[in-house]
């Protein structure tokens, strides 16, 4: 018996990313599946950009920045865990993803939903106004919605919810997000710790979009382990496109 136990914890640390195994998962376990195929964009719809906007190169996925806008998943998702590996190559480099999102641009091209920010650590000395510097925990995965979307912050900022630790890297280095989503919750990692959190969205199933906001960013893994579905209202759930 015991013998049968410990095989069964080596398998699931195996399911959750954290071991490795050879056998496969039995049927109904949640696994990660990849969202970036590092070969092309399939599973991924342009919504507002251009062509040359998103690329596949050397098993990356490159965003230019321009123009502003986003590339959406090609469906919905409500409960899931998004293991995310992100770089950028300019100082105040400005992108990130939203969650929950109808994916319809807005007035500024960017759409609705909750974002995950991800932003250059050179961005708060390039955006300082009339001698203000902008907080620093601002460019370490701020948590906050758009669109319309509301949210409760765990950490406030204003409407906005900071990380209570600054762990993100700086430009050329690669950062790891994981992003548990459940029932309208938010916890994000950044790169190994959760520092932040957001509760209580008002939409809570959506598209998945990725940001082009003015530089140019990599990705190396976009991955998603999908989880059980909740008691999600019909207002509750972006418009299906």
């Amino acid at each position: 018996m015991s013998h049968t136990l410990s095989r069964r914890t080596a398998m699931l640390l195996s399911w959750l990313g954290l071991a490795q195994s050879a056998e496969p998962a039995p049927v109904g376990v949640p696994v990660f599946r990849d969202l970036f195929n590092k070969r092309d964009l399939k599973g991924w719809i342009r919504v507002n950009t251009d062509e040359s906007t998103w690329k596949v190169k050397n098993k990356m996925l490159i965003c230019s920045g321009h123009p502003i806008g986003v590339m959406r998943s090609d469906r919905q998702y409500e409960n899931f865990i998004l293991h995310i590996e992100w770089m950028h190559l300019e100082p105040g480099g400005n992108s990130g993803m939203f969650v929950w999102s109808a994916a319809r641009p807005g007035e500024n091209r960017l759409p609705d939903g909750v974002e995950v920010q991800m932003l250059e650590q050179d961005w708060v000395k390039l955006n300082t106004k009339n001698g203000v510097v902008p907080p620093i925990a601002y460019v370490h995965g701020e948590l906050f919605g758009v669109g319309g979307v509301k949210i409760v912050p765990d950490n406030p900022r204003g409407e906005r919810s900071k990380s209570i630790e600054n762990l993100c890297k700086p430009r050329g280095e690669w950062n790891t997000y994981t992003v548990v989503c459940v029932d309208g919750t938010i916890k994000l990692a950044v790169n190994g710790k959760f520092v932040n959190g957001i509760a209580k969205a008002s939409q809570k199933k959506g598209y998945l979009c990725l940001e082009s906001e003015g530089a140019e960013i990599h990705f190396r893994s976009i991955k998603i382990m999908e989880l059980p579905p909740g008691v999600t209202a019909p207002n509750q759930i972006a418009p299906v496109l």
